[in-house]
């Protein structure tokens, strides 16, 4: 499952998920619950996610390890 790299992410980046649903524009509750599971994460997210971090989506869906 891809919510432990959301979140290996998010911190490696020294943000919070506040910081994180500011980019997304929704509110940290929403963005909470894509990191725990207890919502899809959007494909759009995703992209934007993915751009965000500067990783692949596959890295971000845990398809590799390699970043790039």
């Amino acid at each position: 499952m891809y919510l432990k790299r959301l979140r290996d992410l998010r911190e490696d980046a020294d943000l919070k998920q506040s910081d994180i649903a500011k980019i997304l524009n929704i509110t940290r509750q929403q963005y909470g619950l894509y990191e725990i599971g207890r919502r899809d994460l959007p494909i759009e997210f995703l992209k934007v996610l993915s751009q965000f971090y500067n990783v692949t989506s596959d890295y971000i869906l845990e398809l590799t390890n390699n970043p790039k």
